[in-house]
């Protein structure tokens, strides 16, 4: 049963901002993100812009925003085939299972100037 479905548009400017400011990915993503993002050369901040919104689609989906995560509790990495996949550690894990959630399914699209994730949050409700 679908519990939550969440969107969010990030515009990649802001994270060509912030990959400029010292020790401010860091504070936001995951250390095994920014390691992928890093990989990615010229589309790096592609692929944290869209990341970024992922996580804050998932606050969406929640319905109660992240209040209590830290955003790198939330990691977006791809799977073998490429595929997004979101793991959860700490509170964000804590927040989900709370929710009823059981699974998380995202989904992230780019283009020059935004980035944009929808995450569906499926579970049973009790």
């Amino acid at each position: 049963m679908i519990l939550g479905i969440g969107i969010d548009v990030v515009q990649v400017s802001r994270m060509r901002q912030w990959a400029d400011r010292q020790g401010l990915l860091e504070r936001y993503f995951h250390p095994r993100e920014l390691e992928t993002a890093l990989s990615r050369g010229h589309s790096m901040v592609l692929s944290l812009a869209a990341r970024f919104a992922a996580k804050e689609a998932f606050g969406k989906a929640l319905g109660i925003g992240l209040r209590d995560v830290r955003l790198r509790e939330i990691e977006v990495r791809n799977n073998s085939m490429g595929k997004p996949e979101m793991m959860l550690h700490g509170r964000a894990r804590e927040k989900l299972h709370h929710f009823g959630g059981q699974s998380v399914h995202v989904s992230m699209t780019h283009e020059v100037d935004n980035a944009i994730a929808v995450v569906i949050i499926e579970g049973e409700k009790g």
